[in-house]
């Protein structure tokens, strides 16, 4: 039991881990590639200085490689001249100098190994993280795009379904005030023609609208012979 209850803190500690980091998975991506290029700049700095050191080495060789031709002329000259002290003395000098040439020699070899393998080195970490910016950018581009697909949709469909409503409500007012005011109209004219006729008829022009009293009586003898 005791081991269960461990393995589930665990797992449950790994998926808030797992959660968190994947909710800022784009805030920690920029600071990686930030370190990382911070880090790049840091080798390139490290290449020129081994590459300084490199310069600083030929520029001994240079310096030797002469010296070992200036006493090697000088040498000959003193066995010319019968002079075996001075030779021999200067037969001591170039052993010295030729030991340190063949370590200059190495130290170069050395440099210049080093050298390659840390261009090697940047020039892959340069293409590996124009990879990975490029890789940022689309995947700020699918966020940018995933919150516009999101939230924007909904606002939109909602304000043009208000936007309707209130459309049909205005034209639903519209048309019945249209109606009104037809219905008004008719009313008008024909309230206007029955005032006509009745004053026409009032006057004794054409048929009475109304039956008088003399008419309903003489009906109702007709009804009674």
């Amino acid at each position: 039991m005791f081991k269960m209850m461990t393995t589930l803190i665990r797992a449950r500690s790994h998926d808030a881990v797992d959660a968190f980091t994947d909710a800022n998975a784009l805030t920690i991506l920029r600071q990686q590639l930030r370190d990382a290029a911070e880090a790049l700049e840091g080798a390139k700095r490290a290449v020129a200085v081994v590459m300084a050191y490199a310069a600083r080495e030929e520029k001994a060789a240079a310096r030797i490689a002469d010296q070992l031709a200036d006493l090697e002329a000088r040498a000959l000259d003193a066995l010319a001249k019968g002079r075996e002290d001075l030779a021999t003395e200067a037969a001591a000098a170039i052993a010295e100098l030729e030991a340190e040439a063949d370590a200059t020699a190495r130290a170069i070899t050395h440099y210049k190994a080093e050298i390659h393998r840390l261009r090697d080195t940047v020039s892959l970490a340069e293409q590996r993280l124009r990879t990975l910016q490029r890789g940022k950018q689309i995947a700020d581009a699918a966020q940018r795009t995933q919150k516009l697909r999101g939230t924007l949709p909904d606002g939109v469909m909602a304000s043009l379904r208000e936007a309707e409503a209130t459309l049909e409500r205005l034209q639903d007012r519209q048309s019945h005030s249209e109606e009104v005011e037809i219905a008004l109209t008719e009313l008008s004219i024909s309230s206007s023609a029955e005032s006509t006729s009745a004053r026409l008829a009032a006057a004794g022009c054409g048929a009475p609208l109304r039956s008088g009293a003399a008419d309903v009586l003489a009906r109702l003898r007709a009804k009674a012979v």
